[in-house]
């Protein structure tokens, strides 16, 4: 994980106006590497909810590849090692419907 020194040190008001987070900025760099900028809040999106350690895992598997479609592929890793999870650690098992948030070392917070 980046220091808030490196993150705020590269931030440019005028043209990262809109990122103020430091998941937003993954979200982005994910989107850079898929070549996806399309569905960059997606990224951001999954950057917020799910551990750095397993979009790390995914982004990797995709980078070795040679895959026309990198985000798709980047989809397709990342529901594989969500289903790896031990079911102990899955946040959406065993929510009710009037909980709001539930954490897990392995997903993040999911609201």
């Amino acid at each position: 994980m980046q220091s808030i020194k490196n993150v705020l040190g590269k931030f440019n008001p005028q043209t990262d106006k809109y990122i103020s987070r430091e998941f937003q900025t993954f979200g982005i760099h994910l989107a850079e590497q898929l070549d996806d900028y399309k569905h960059k809040s997606l990224y951001m999106k999954l950057a917020k909810t799910i551990h750095r350690s397993i979009l790390e895992k995914a982004l990797t598997f995709v980078s070795d590849s040679n895959a026309k479609n990198k985000g798709a592929l980047f989809m397709w890793k990342l529901k594989e090692l969500r289903k790896s999870i031990p079911p102990s650690h899955n946040a959406t098992e065993g929510r009710s419907k009037g909980s709001k948030n539930v954490s897990s070392p392995l997903m993040g917070e999911v609201r």
